[in-house]
């Protein structure tokens, strides 16, 4: 049996993080519920990633922090831009 669509979206978490190469900051992601994790469309997992980015904008306090992830939300939308 194959399925397509799951009932629940995709819960992904988002967190700020350093990255001690690059001296800046990156944004990471977690697979909160990997419920059929390879039947996932590219387009399904960049919409989580900017939903959880978008709730973690909201908790931000940091400005270094809100600029990392308000760059990141650009990046993803013009991902999903091109994919459409």
């Amino acid at each position: 049996m194959n399925i397509c669509r799951s009932e629940v979206s995709i819960s992904i978490s988002a967190r700020t993080c350093s990255c001690k190469e690059k001296n800046g900051k990156r944004v990471a992601y977690t697979l909160i519920d990997s419920y059929h994790g390879l039947c996932l469309d590219k387009k399904d997992i960049i919409m989580s990633e900017l939903e959880a980015c978008l709730t973690l904008l909201e908790y931000s306090i940091d400005y270094a922090d809100r600029s990392t992830i308000e760059k990141e939300i650009a990046q993803l939308r013009i991902m999903l831009d091109l994919l459409s």
